[in-house]
């Protein structure tokens, strides 16, 4: 029998067709709708984020190949226009070294391919010998993965086109210089992307990540929903490439200001962002034990005052706050007042009275916190000592455990 390759969720609703059960049929009907949407604005997101990016390859591509047509009389200029996308589909950021990478790879393998064609002829099995012998060269030598590829390539394609196109290897060389030139003459003078509006949209999904989960846990709170509060825990977890993403757009943003003078004046609101990184990464983490606890917290049922699951929902406000004050180039001061009220409202909670994990929670929130404090912009002292006030307002106490962790501390059981 033919195996079904429908999706999970769809092969339920369909078999539960017709078995009078309309209510459960509406409601799956209604998830897979919603993932639908999830799906297709996931999509729509990562095709306005490479946009410029295709953009500049296609530019550079097309420059490549009309330079080494016309201006090198190069009959069949096929490797400069992929030299170019080569090296512009590098992570950004990275985009000098893959260009070297190019030209180490290319001589690799055409030193490799050539040895071996002169003593051993072309055919299959020498194909699969100058692959072989051109990875565990570039191996050996400690080179990239990039480099890697790239010998193993060309040394494909010295041995296939080398019987019926003569002096293929100078041109190669010379085509990837050009197309890796080309690429960084493209991303420098000819269409620099801006570099704040390429962070913009990718710290957007991390930021709203983190606020769609610390609202999911407020609810959860008041709640007392445990299964809501386990379902943000797993989905925070799963923040490995919203945090690539923004990091890779923190570095290709560097790069860019580095290598384009038009873009040399956006330094400092740069250099701005490329410090929020790290604490943003920390607010996760604290923020993902803050959640954590609060699981622990419902299942041992301990008390929940009130201002509790507002200090959280605060939290989260303050990263939807910091999140449109860094994308409109405004100082975060929304962002820091809603901050130090989620503190200032952790300490009501403190003060009412709290159980163990309750009193983690309120130290979480006090870390992650002090955490958007220090992406906001503020000292790390500073932002320790703000916070510590704010929430000292309803509670007084000497040095504790509330008192924000240091950044390598592991987090709270």
């Amino acid at each position: 029998m033919a195996r079904d390759r429908r999706p999970p969720l769809l092969r339920r609703l369909t078999s539960r067709a017709g078995r009078g059960d309309p209510p459960e049929n509406a409601a799956l009907a209604d998830e897979l709708r919603e993932r639908s949407r999830a799906t297709l604005h996931d999509r729509v997101h990562r095709v306005r984020t490479a946009f410029g990016l295709a953009v500049q390859a296609g530019l550079a591509a097309g420059l490549a190949y009309l330079i080494a047509h016309r201006v090198l009389h190069n009959p069949q200029p096929v490797f400069a226009p992929i030299s170019a996308v080569g090296t512009l589909a590098a992570s950004v950021g990275q985009r000098f070294r893959r260009t070297v990478e190019l030209i180490v790879g290319v001589a690799i393998g055409v030193l490799v391919g050539d040895v071996l064609i002169y003593f051993l002829g072309t055919g299959a099995w020498q194909l699969a010998l100058v692959v072989t012998s051109a990875i565990l060269l570039t191996i050996f030598a400690g080179a990239s993965v990039a480099v890697v590829i790239q010998a193993a390539a060309t040394a494909v394609l010295i041995v296939t086109l080398s019987p019926s196109t003569e002096n293929l290897e100078f041109p190669r060389f010379v085509d990837a210089l050009l197309g890796g030139t080309i690429a960084l003459l493209v991303t420098a003078v000819l269409l620099p992307l801006n570099p704040l509006r390429v962070i913009n949209r990718a710290a957007r999904p991390a930021l709203n990540l983190l606020a769609d989960q610390l609202d999911t846990c407020a609810h959860a709170l008041r709640e007392r929903d445990r299964g809501a509060a386990q379902r943000a825990l797993f989905r925070l977890r799963e923040n490995k490439d919203e945090l690539t993403a923004l990091g890779e757009a923190i570095e290709g943003a560097k790069e860019t200001i580095t290598i384009s003078p038009a873009r040399w004046h956006r330094r400092s609101e740069l250099t701005h962002y490329a410090e929020a990184a790290d604490p943003i990464d920390r607010a996760m983490r604290n923020s993902g034990t803050l959640i954590r606890r609060t699981v622990t917290l419902i299942e041992d049922e301990e008390p929940i005052p009130a201002p509790m699951p507002d200090a959280v929902a605060h939290l989260a406000e303050s990263v939807r706050l910091l999140r449109h004050e860094f994308a409109a180039g405004e100082e975060p001061d929304k962002a820091r007042q809603r901050t130090l009220r989620a503190v200032s409202e952790a300490g009501r909670a403190y003060h009412e009275g709290v159980g163990f994990s309750g009193s983690v929670v309120v130290a979480q929130v006090r870390t992650a916190a002090s955490d958007l404090m220090v992406a906001s912009g503020i000292d790390q002292e500073d932002a320790n000592r703000l916070v510590r006030h704010a929430f000292d307002e309803h509670h007084r106490t000497p040095d504790s455990a509330l008192t924000p962790q240091p950044p390598t501390a592991p987090p709270v059981g």
